[in-house]
């Protein structure tokens, strides 16, 4: 049996694209990689397999699995060594560099991979860290465990939409509106196609981190299996049809950064945006105080700012933004105000100084990075009435919708 991953669909960082097909990577148990191509008029890209790894941020020594809906086995070498019908729950664990199976009075056996998997169409398991103790989650589709620097590496092999679902609930939470969950399974699946050989070296796609895209398993809303089912094989491209960076935010404070000012590279449909629907949500405003001599003392020696000048130093402890700046500047001196923020952990750049005597005032706005969709805006749109292809226009300059199927652009000539 075949199980057939994503393998290259684009490269948005080098410019590149597979303009007529699209090549997927299929890997029998014999780990052999054979090249496949489908065209979209036939296929649906929503429908393939990736691979994420799961619990990436933690070093994983036990875990148990059992099957929330269908039958799984239990495969290692080739052969199944058991499955949910005979155990029904299955500890697996990190010993002498292999991987464990066992129910809790018998060890099944040792080996150096195992995979979790099942031929019924609706199946999804349960999956509990032993060690470290965390709460447990649930998953659809399949698993692969391997052994990794004396730790056990979990990568959950789904298909993609399902993927997507769950991705819209860890980055939306619960009881949104059903037009911003469409506008977010449309940018988390934009997002995930143009970044597919992220980890490409480390044997998965993506993980589940905030490094690629917050996941934690299966969704539990109807409302957002229902958006993601509505916008199957929508993504977003520039006008030059290259997947766009689907960059997004909590909070604008009122206004969207330029690319460039937070990354330095600049990009046609990331452009600054006023951005009155953010304004009055919850994380439009915030506040912080610093002692101004460590203000000051943070910008000489982090910076070189020139404190000495009197005229520099009023500006640093009387720094206004009526709108977005990307620098603190004097005597031709710049301090990019992204590195503030993280130095500094502010919520954003997007700040103005206030003096209290020998204390600051940052009254800042927003909260987040700034670039691309603010999230709170667009739930206001939604809200309010308007449709995602009108929130995503919003945010996004010189974009096109498009299913990925049926563009003419991949088709043979």
């Amino acid at each position: 049996m075949l199980i057939v991953t994503l393998f290259l669909f684009a490269n948005w960082r080098s410019g590149e694209i597979v303009k007529h097909r699209v090549l997927f990577r299929s890997v029998d148990r014999n780990h052999i990689d054979i090249k496949r191509e489908f065209h979209f008029k036939k296929y649906s890209i929503a429908d393939e397999l990736v691979n994420i790894r799961i619990f990436s941020q933690l070093k994983v020594q036990s875990f148990t699995i059992s099957a929330e809906a269908g039958t799984y086995g239990i495969w290692a070498n080739g052969i199944e060594i058991t499955s949910t019908l005979k155990t029904p729950l299955i500890k697996i664990s990190y010993i002498n560099d292999s991987i464990e199976v066992k129910t809790f009075e018998t060890i099944i056996g040792r080996y150096k991979k195992i995979k979790l998997a099942s031929p019924d169409f609706i199946k999804s398991f349960r999956l509990k860290l032993i060690s470290p103790e965390r709460k447990p989650r649930f998953y659809e589709d399949n698993l692969t465990v391997e052994v990794e620097s004396g730790n056990l590496k979990l990568i959950n092999e789904i298909v993609l939409d399902n993927y997507i679902s769950g991705v819209v609930q860890a980055e939306s939470g619960k009881r949104s509106y059903q037009e911003f969950y469409k506008v977010q399974a449309i940018l988390a699946r934009t997002f995930a196609l143009s970044h597919l050989q992220k980890h490409a070296t480390e044997g998965f796609s993506l993980c589940d981190h905030t490094h690629c895209q917050a996941y934690f398993g299966k969704t539990t809303e109807l409302d957002i299996m229902k958006a993601v089912s509505e916008t199957k094989d929508k993504v977003v491209v520039d006008d030059n049809l290259n997947l766009i960076e689907a960059a997004f935010h909590s909070n604008s404070g009122g206004q969207t950064a330029n690319s460039e000012d937070v990354w330095g590279s600049k990009l046609t449909y990331l452009r600054s945006v006023n951005d009155t629907f953010s304004t009055k949500m919850p994380n439009a405003k915030w506040e912080r105080k610093m002692a101004k001599e460590d203000w000051l003392s943070y910008l000489k020696l982090k910076h070189n700012y020139p404190i000495q000048d009197s005229n520099a130093r009023w500006l640093a402890i009387n720094f206004k933004q009526d709108s977005r700046k990307p620098y603190l500047e004097a005597n031709n001196i710049r301090v990019a105000l992204k590195n503030v923020r993280t130095d500094l952990q502010l919520k954003s750049t997007f700040f103005t100084i206030i003096p209290q005597g020998d204390t600051l005032l940052f009254k800042g706005r927003g909260f987040g990075h700034g670039v691309g969709m603010c999230q709170e805006g667009a739930m206001r749109m939604a809200k309010i009435g308007y449709k995602y292809p009108e929130v995503i226009n919003f945010y996004y300059q010189n974009i096109q919708l498009i299913d990925l199927h049926k563009l003419n652009f991949f088709k043979d000539e």
